[in-house]
């Protein structure tokens, strides 16, 4: 039995609970609204149903449906995303219009109206303050200065936790936590954030601010969740000198520690590797992990899988995105 946007039936829960009595019956339920994009279902009815997380159309999907080369393709898909109405417009405007839309009357309406937020117009800088940071570390302290200084607005740092919590239960953001990689424990502090559709980022900021590291990035983020890993952002502590000689602690990034049960890898993701300088610091962290799981560096453009002289598996994005299990190149 498929229910489909039950959320609008008045006492829903009630009809599904009677529906769980009846033998051999198997139900599906469908929500968009409000209602549905929270974990209040799941609560309700744990241990009598699953989760089924839809998200949207990874690169592959996407590309099997596409009328054109890979590269026209990717181009796209950078831009406009992956939901699936997106894919079938044919003209540009049409897909910023739809993506603009559904973000404000769907996404953040929704946010607005099921936790009662009384100032719009804070969570709404907000959305477009975490649009304009993909990938870079940042906390909610870091933010309330962003809107004292620049805004001149008093916004808490509870009330921006809180926000942020909303908009990833109602999965717009997702929140990558920072993992000491040597430590061996997770860091509570500066989480990344990423968007779970780049086409409703960047329709957000009005198709500005395309930066293309930042965008692989949360393409290859989202990617790795598609597949069922575990993503954090490593951190790799380690001991330098600075100019005058003196020994200091610092740390390095490791962009994702990806893990699935036993299996665990680290991925760096880089736009560009062609200077010896980039290499050195894309390289340095992985040469800084004490272990021997896999090392992996995602770069742009369609180069096949090989492995350098340190081990290290350099893939081209083509070959990632396209082909399911590449991490087990």
């Amino acid at each position: 039995l498929l229910l489909d946007e039950v959320q609008f039936m008045p006492r829903f829960e009630e009809v599904m609970n009677s529906l769980l009595r009846i033998a051999n019956i198997d139900v599906y339920v469908t929500g968009s609204n409000s209602k549905f994009l929270s974990s209040d279902i799941v609560t309700e009815f744990r241990g009598r149903g699953d989760e089924i997380r839809i998200y949207p159309l990874s690169f592959a999907e996407f590309f099997s449906v596409y009328e054109g080369d890979y590269e026209d393709a990717w181009q796209e898909y950078m831009i406009f995303g992956g939901l699936p109405q997106v894919a079938g417009f044919q003209s540009e405007r049409q897909k910023s219009d739809y993506l603009k839309n559904i973000f404000a009357n769907v996404y953040l309406k929704d946010v607005i109206e099921r936790n009662k937020i009384q100032n719009a117009d804070e969570i709404g800088i907000l959305v477009d303050v975490l649009a304009s940071a993909i990938g870079a570390p940042t906390n909610p302290s870091k933010i309330a200065k962003t809107f004292a200084s620049e805004r001149q607005m008093r916004y808490t740092n509870k009330t921006i936790s809180a926000h942020i919590d909303h908009l990833i239960d109602a999965f717009l953001i997702s929140k990558a936590s920072r993992y000491d990689i040597k430590g061996r424990k997770h860091i509570g502090a500066n989480l990344k954030y990423y968007y779970t559709d780049l086409g409703l980022r960047n329709a957000r900021l009005n198709f500005r601010q395309q930066e293309p590291t930042h965008i692989m990035e949360n393409i290859v983020y989202n990617e790795l969740l598609m597949r069922g890993y575990n993503v954090d952002v490593g951190i790799v502590e380690i001991f330098d000198q600075d100019k005058t000689g003196k020994r200091i602690r610092k740390q390095l990034e490791v962009d994702f520690v990806v893990n699935r049960g036993s299996e665990r890898y680290y991925v760096q993701v880089a736009y560009d590797m062609t200077s010896e300088e980039k290499q050195n610091q894309e390289f340095r962290s992985l040469r800084n992990i004490p272990d021997s799981f896999k090392k992996i560096v995602i770069v742009n453009g369609s180069k096949k899988p090989w492995r350098n002289e340190e081990g290290f598996i350099i893939m081209g994005m083509k070959y990632f995105l396209l082909h399911a299990n590449s991490l087990d190149f």
